[in-house]
């Protein structure tokens, strides 16, 4: 992207087929940040966000923005990526266990809230000034709406993930939700990944 930019002063715009986009917000930041410091609260944000830095480079994703003590992040773009959708799985369950290691000085624990769709979407930068890799389309708004109507320290997937994830990974139908722009739709939680032992049993089962 930074090689495109520096040969064409043109917006970069990249339409990808299918993506997988993943929306994480901190549930309950705003009372917990009128209690600490603003130094405080940055370095707890700096060392949370971090840490999801991290485990989004090892999945191989690609980290959106953070704006506040929201974070966003991708699979299958700017490089394609067969497994996009696995790896953001992986990485929201990494991301669950990580959050429950901080906390503030006062003891408030944190919780996060994730969200998660498939579909397609265009990624590029646009403007002349602070240039920003930043996504667009409806499966990226659906991805907003499931971590925004979700619960404190749940994962919420639309059916599309559902449908590449389920089965390598254990999820609870939540059922109807409203979702804003949407309406209704079935949506699930993601709890875990299935073990290569169930994966057995199960194999076993069909045959």
């Amino acid at each position: 992207i930074a090689f495109r930019l520096k040969q064409d002063t043109s917006p970069i715009a990249d339409y990808f087929e299918q993506a997988t986009i993943l929306f994480s917000d901190i549930v309950g930041f705003t009372p917990i940040a009128a209690r600490v410091s603003p130094i405080e609260l940055v370095n707890l944000l700096n060392q949370v966000f971090s840490k999801f830095d991290y485990l989004a480079e090892f999945y191989g994703l690609e980290k959106i923005k953070t704006i506040g003590d929201a974070y966003m992040v991708a699979g299958g773009l700017p490089v394609p990526q067969e497994n996009h959708a696995e790896a953001i799985a992986d990485m929201a369950l990494d991301m669950q266990q990580e959050i429950d290691k901080f906390q503030t000085d006062m003891g408030d624990k944190f919780k996060i809230r994730i969200g998660i769709n498939t579909g397609p979407a265009v990624a590029g930068v646009i403007g002349t000034k602070k240039f920003i890799y930043d996504l667009w389309g409806d499966a990226v708004n659906v991805a907003s709406r499931m971590e925004s109507s979700g619960k404190a320290g749940k994962i919420q997937v639309t059916a599309t993930t559902y449908e590449l994830l389920k089965d390598k990974y254990i999820f609870q139908e939540r059922g109807l939700t409203s979702v804003k722009g949407r309406g209704k739709m079935v949506t699930y939680w993601l709890l875990g990944k299935k073990s290569l032992e169930f994966k057995s049993q199960k194999s076993k089962v069909k045959s």
